[in-house]
């Protein structure tokens, strides 16, 4: 099977740039998409021979993922039950307004789950821990929940999962990292979370094939002529 994980930014505008042009030659039996920014009726999509799951975020131009699938699976599940988690947690029942937080960030369409056959797909995309940091100590919670669910998935059968990680594993992975130890995105915590999904027994796949090639990133910000310099980071997995 082909599998193609893509953070689009904003289905609508990437619409206007060769979206469809690039899904078709792209010809994949399973396409998922991150930071759709759609809410449900936004766009109709004629994707013959694909089925369709959405996941939107109730807070509108913002976050959201999709799936196209071409093989039918035997169930799709949407999130993480993120506040239902922290519920048996006992050291985090004791703070209500990170159970409120938590119970947006549930609401914010960051996951899909499809189950084949033989194996369970998720698409993700990983809040981001903002600006000063500010989401940083619900994202550390975000992952080890989400950890959490893929190895109980994991029981049942194997677990292949892609998106947007909003973090850059090692220095390898972004072009300036002593500028940026401090920032969203490469702080020591989030890169800790990201050894232990590792740890774990997952396999990031880039560098299983490539395990020293510099210079290959994802995400460019738009400050700076950062892509026409090619000073990005690699945050998609």
């Amino acid at each position: 099977m082909k599998l193609i994980s893509w953070n689009v930014n904003g289905l609508r505008a990437v619409m206007q740039k060769g979206f469809m042009e690039t899904f078709e030659a792209l010809d994949a039996d399973v396409f998922c998409l991150q930071e759709t920014k759609l809410q449900e009726g936004q766009i109709s999509l004629d994707l013959p021979g694909y089925e369709q799951y959405w996941n939107y975020a109730q807070r509108k131009g913002y976050s959201g993922t999709c799936v196209f699938t071409r093989v039918h699976p035997l169930s799709v599940r949407l999130g993480i039950d993120l506040r239902r988690r922290m519920e048996q947690r006992p050291d985090l029942q004791s703070d209500p307004p990170l159970m409120d937080e938590a119970e947006q960030m549930d609401s914010e369409g960051r996951v899909i789950t499809l189950e084949f056959e033989d194996f369970f797909f998720v698409t993700v995309y990983t809040p981001n821990s903002g600006e000063g940091l500010k989401r940083l100590p619900l994202r550390m919670i975000w992952e080890d929940m989400f950890l959490d669910f893929l190895k109980e998935l994991e029981r049942s059968k194997p677990v292949v999962f892609c998106g947007d990680l909003n973090v850059a594993h090692e220095e390898i992975d972004l072009k300036n990292p002593k500028t940026n130890r401090k920032n969203a995105g490469f702080t020591d915590e989030e890169r800790a979370k990201c050894s232990a999904m590792l740890q774990a027994g997952f396999i990031d796949t880039w560098r299983w094939f490539y395990p020293d090639r510099e210079g290959v990133y994802s995400w460019w910000s738009y400050r700076f002529k950062a892509r026409e310099k090619n000073a990005g980071w690699r945050i998609d997995y």
